[in-house]
C-alpha cells in the first residue's frame, strides 16, 4: 500500500460501534490504540480504505473540543456498480440507513448515500474522478 496523504478524522460517541460499521462495510483496521482507563474507549483507530485512502477516529472525549462528532461526509469509491449495490447492502445491515435513492448521474458510475449512527454522510460512489 502506498502510505495515506489525507484523511478524514472523526469522533464517535461509541467507537465499538464505529469499528463493526467500517469492518462490515470494507475498511481494514491497521493501527487500534485503546483507552488504558476505559477498555470500550478508542484513543486512536486509522483504518484503511482500498488502495490508498484511509480515515482516523477515536472516541468523543470531555478534554478535547476540537473535534465534534457526526455531521461529517466522506465519500467512498469503489471499483464498480455492483460493488456500490453490495456496500450499500452491508451498510444497511450494519445498521446505517439509506439516505436517497440510488442514482446513475450524467458524469458516470452510480451513487447512493448512507448515514451512520452518529449521523455521519458516507457517499458510495463507482465514479472514480477525474
Amino acid at each position: 500500500m502506498t502510505t495515506p496523504q489525507l484523511f478524514q478524522c472523526l469522533r464517535f460517541t461509541d467507537a465499538n460501534r464505529a469499528i463493526a460499521f467500517f469492518s462490515a462495510i470494507g475498511f481494514q483496521e491497521r493501527l487500534l490504540v485503546r483507552d488504558d482507563q476505559d477498555p470500550d474507549g478508542v484513543v486512536h483507530a486509522q483504518f484503511q480504505w482500498r488502495d490508498n485512502g484511509g480515515i482516523m477516529f477515536g472516541s468523543v472525549r470531555p478534554d478535547d473540543d476540537s473535534v465534534g462528532h457526526g455531521h461529517a461526509t466522506t465519500n467512498l469509491v469503489l471499483p464498480s456498480d455492483d460493488d456500490v449495490d453490495a456496500v450499500l447492502a452491508r451498510a444497511l445491515a450494519a445498521g446505517a440507513t439509506q439516505d436517497g435513492p440510488i442514482r446513475t448521474p450524467d458524469h458516470g458510475g452510480r451513487s447512493v448515500a448512507v448515514v451512520d449512527f452518529d449521523g455521519n454522510l458516507w457517499h458510495l460512489d463507482s465514479y472514480p474522478g477525474v
